[in-house]
């Protein structure tokens, strides 16, 4: 058992491994990544599970994963798949770095580790795109390694189990230290995955549904009514705001003009509509002019990225026709009925919206 200053009670940790492991085994969610509670989960799914949810839902992945391990069965297939096939298939799963490493990771475990992921957490962070989470979740999921992979549910169960009050995330550490200790070393991975569960169908982060979590025997934060309002936070800062313009630019075949964008920065290797002055990238042009033609606004469009909101005022004009070969590099002319297909990212699909071109 272990005791925290907020209170005198102590938790007791063996009781809450057991609670929570009974229940796991009945309730766990099933989800094409997982294997039953009591067996191991393949390692490769595991991993693209893992990095596809960093920034979006289970519900969101679950097709998604489907569409990856469909295309792309295991790591060898992945790391043999064109870089600009991976870039295309993860659009609107988040920042295209990740997609990026996706891809460097699956050939370095292909070239180096013989095709077989490392079971070692700290191997597994000399992966690109693997971070201290990441490490943990495959190392304990797939492997058994005694580790406890803290993600947002476990952070939150954690300062409720422990009444911790202290906002975050100043507190990080020390949640993360308390949630060391509950891992179960007989059944490490099943852990880690009850614990995820919990907070997604009873933990929740706004009305956790107390009576219904077999750890509410054990939790202090329940005991002196506060698992609503843990864990605190700091306010949390606006975010600032850019703006630019975007170009839609057609030629007498009906075509629009696109760029490659540079494989480094914001939506790296993505294709995009002449875009500027929204990101570091140096100017393509002085004013609204492209190419040295006439425009005219057609629509604004705002973008949240995750540590800034983007207004793009989005004009349109006819370029002359040029043949590829007189276009400067990475700029290409596209079938507007192509769009849907090319791989756009969340804010280039929200231009070409803009101008009718998708649904």
């Amino acid at each position: 058992m272990t005791a925290d200053h907020h209170s005198g009670k102590e938790v007791n940790i063996s009781a809450l491994r057991k609670a929570l492991l009974t229940w796991y085994d009945v309730r766990a969610l099933s989800l094409p990544w997982r294997a039953p509670p009591g067996e191991r989960a393949d390692p490769y799914a595991v991993w693209l599970s893992e990095v596809m949810l960093q920034q979006t839902t289970v519900a969101a992945v679950l097709p998604r994963f489907q569409r990856f391990i469909e295309r792309w069965p295991n790591v060898q297939a992945l790391a043999a798949a064109p870089l600009e096939d991976v870039l295309a298939e993860w659009a609107g799963l988040g920042y295209y770095a990740r997609a990026r490493n996706l891809h460097a990771c699956a050939r370095l475990v292909v070239e180096v580790h013989d095709g077989r992921f490392p079971q070692d957490p700290a191997q597994l962070r000399t992966l690109p795109g693997i971070g201290a989470y990441t490490a943990a979740a495959i190392a304990a999921i797939a492997f058994n390694v005694p580790v406890m992979p803290v993600d947002g549910n476990v952070e939150r169960i954690t300062a409720r189990l422990f009444a911790i009050d202290q906002p975050l995330p100043a507190v990080k550490k020390r949640i993360a230290a308390r949630a060391a200790t509950l891992q179960n070393a007989h059944r490490p991975g099943d852990f880690a995955q009850a614990m995820m569960d919990l907070g997604r169908t009873v933990c929740t982060p706004k009305a956790p549904t107390c009576a219904a979590c077999p750890l509410k025997d054990v939790c202090r934060a329940h005991a002196h009514g506060l698992a609503a309002d843990l864990p605190r936070r700091e306010r949390r800062k606006e975010k600032p705001h850019r703006s630019g313009m975007a170009f839609i630019l057609h030629n007498s075949s009906g075509q629009v003009l696109l760029r490659r964008r540079s494989l480094s920065g914001l939506l790296a290797g993505m294709p995009e509509f002449p875009s500027q002055g929204w990101d570091d990238a140096p100017p393509f042009w002085p004013d609204a002019r492209p190419f040295g033609v006439k425009t005219r606004p057609l629509a604004r469009v705002r973008h949240v990225f995750t540590h800034f909101v983007l207004d793009l005022e989005v004009r349109e004009g006819l370029h002359p026709v040029l043949a590829d070969d007189d276009l400067p590099d990475g700029y290409f002319w596209l079938d507007p009925l192509e769009l849907s297909v090319v791989g756009l990212p969340g804010l280039m699909k929200k231009v070409a919206r803009s101008a009718g071109f998708l649904d």
